[in-house]
C-alpha cells in the first residue's frame, strides 16, 4: 500500500487529474481515524465533524491548483496533520471572533494524551500561537506536536512518519510539551 500511495502522489504531482480520485479511497480510512481521534476531544456541539475535517484537509492537499511535491506517504500524512491543524484553528478563530475576552485556561499536554484538545477556543488559539513560536525555535518539534496533538498519532506512528526512533519521539515530546506549557503560562 505504501508504494501505491507514493505512485499516486507522483501521478498527482505530474498533473494526472484522475490520480486524486484514486488516492482518496486508499488514504481515507487512515485520515478518518486521525480526524476522529482528534475530534473526540472537541467540546460538545462542535459543528465540524471528522468526515468534514478529512474532506476539507484532503481538498487542501490535492484539490487546489498548486501542485504539491510529495516525497512519499509519510510526507503526505505529515501535511495532512498540518492541514487538519489549520482547519481547526480557522474554525476556532471564526467561533471566537464574536466573543473576545480573557479567561485563558492552561492546557496540559499529557504524556499519553496525544489528542487532548483544549475545551475552549481561547486556549486552542493560545496553543496555536505557542506552536508558531515553537516552529521558529525548532521546526522538527513543531511537526512532532502537530502529529501527536492534532492528529492523535501514537509514539510509534509519529516515529515512522518523522523517520526517527520511538525513544527520540518520547524525549522530544516531553521537551515540546514543557516548552509549550512555558510559553502558554507566560502569556
Amino acid at each position: 500500500m505504501n508504494s501505491d500511495v507514493t505512485n499516486i502522489l507522483e501521478a498527482i504531482e505530474s498533473g494526472d487529474q484522475q490520480a486524486a480520485e484514486q488516492l482518496l479511497p486508499i488514504v481515507y480510512q487512515e485520515l478518518r481515524r486521525l480526524a476522529a481521534s482528534r475530534m473526540t476531544r472537541e467540546k460538545a456541539g462542535h459543528t465540524l465533524q471528522p468526515t468534514a475535517l478529512v474532506h476539507e484537509a484532503f481538498m487542501r492537499l490535492v484539490g487546489g491548483t498548486d501542485r504539491q511535491k510529495w516525497s512519499g506517504r509519510e510526507h503526505f500524512f505529515a501535511a495532512a496533520a498540518e492541514s487538519m491543524r489549520r482547519i481547526l484553528i480557522e474554525s476556532a478563530r471564526r467561533r471566537n471572533a464574536e466573543k473576545r475576552g480573557g479567561g485563558m485556561v492552561r492546557a496540559d499536554l499529557g504524556e499519553n494524551d496525544a489528542a487532548v484538545c483544549p475545551q475552549d477556543d481561547e486556549t486552542l488559539l493560545a496553543l496555536n500561537e505557542a506552536l508558531i513560536k515553537l516552529q521558529d525555535h525548532d521546526a522538527r518539534l513543531a511537526k512532532l506536536v502537530e502529529l501527536r496533538y492534532f492528529t492523535g498519532m501514537t509514539i510509534d506512528e509519529t516515529a515512522a512518519v518523522l523517520g526517527v526512533s520511538s525513544r527520540t519521539v518520547k524525549r522530544n515530546w516531553t521537551y515540546a510539551r514543557a516548552w509549550l506549557r512555558n510559553q502558554m503560562d507566560g502569556e
